[in-house]
């Protein structure tokens, strides 16, 4: 199998262009033997480029666990490169298909006629408690509780962009926080789909730090769709203004969510890393 690595701000997937070759068998299994760090090539999991009727191409995304996942923002952004870079298409504004819907894109090259930034029209988000989907109280759900324990509670917000997420605002980031309650958000009876929990620090109103434990792959370094989701909560709770910069352990994205369409841009890096090709047998 014929691979490409990529990252967007650190979030790092394996690619397979399947353009070019079969898209390989089982993906789920494929995802966590490719992910793993040691034995495999490395990454949170496995994107595949593949042929769509209704757009430039269409986006299958794996967590490094198997489960196939509806959205990644990163992942989308790293998917226009290569489809612009790779003269798959050669359009400065993409249509990607994905199971959250079919996303457009703009393609920002650099001097070398690369690409570098990708900006990312993620459309509306879904606030309803059904959409996201959540048990929680409120439509939308703002700073409600969420019963860890008896004696454990946070006050949570909860979007969906196509994904769900789950954001705790914290005084101050650390690893308590994403490792220890993070793994606990992610599989909270509250949440029937499982949900990516987002810890997060506001700088300013313009301005916030963020932490994610994403659904099925553990803390990464970056998330689009959780900072898209950081932003309408923000904005929601009257926390941060409409346009922000969020700050990721692995780089910054540029959000904004638009009063006019309510449609939330996400601007960040796509960068291709190598390719190579996958010599070992799936199962072991």
């Amino acid at each position: 199998m014929r691979f490409t690595k990529m990252h967007g701000a650190g979030n790092d997937y394996v690619y397979v262009d399947c353009f070019a070759q079969e898209p390989p068998p089982d993906p789920a299994r494929v995802a966590q033997v490719v992910s793993d760090r040691h034995f495999g090539i490395g990454s949170d999991g496995l994107i595949l480029i593949c042929p769509s009727e209704v757009a430039d191409a269409r986006m299958r995304m794996f967590n490094a666990d198997g489960s196939e996942a509806e959205m990644c923002g990163n992942g989308i952004r790293c998917v226009a490169k290569y489809v612009y870079d790779h003269g798959i298409a050669r359009r400065e504004r993409l249509r990607v298909e994905t199971a959250a819907g079919v996303l457009e894109l703009k393609v920002l090259p650099g001097p070398d006629g690369k690409v570098e930034q990708v900006e990312v029209d993620m459309g509306r988000p879904r606030l309803r408690a059904e959409e996201i989907p959540t048990t929680l109280p409120g439509n939308p759900v703002v700073d409600v509780p969420l019963e860890l324990s008896e004696d454990e509670r946070l006050t949570v917000s909860c979007v969906s962009m196509g994904n769900p997420h789950c954001i705790t605002y914290v005084p101050e980031l650390n690893d308590h926080w994403v490792l220890e309650i993070g793994p606990r958000v992610e599989r909270h009876a509250a949440f029937p789909q499982r949900v990516n929990a987002e810890f997060v620090q506001v700088l300013s109103p313009q301005e916030v730090r963020m932490r994610v434990w994403e659904r099925g792959s553990g803390e990464t370094l970056a998330c689009g769709t959780g900072a898209c989701a950081v932003c309408v909560a923000g904005v929601l709770s009257g926390r941060t203004e409409r346009r922000i910069t969020a700050h990721l352990p692995g780089g910054d994205l540029q959000l904004y969510w638009n009063p006019e369409d309510e449609h939330v841009y996400m601007t960040g890096p796509a960068v291709e890393v190598f390719s190579g090709t996958w010599l070992l047998p799936w199962e072991d």
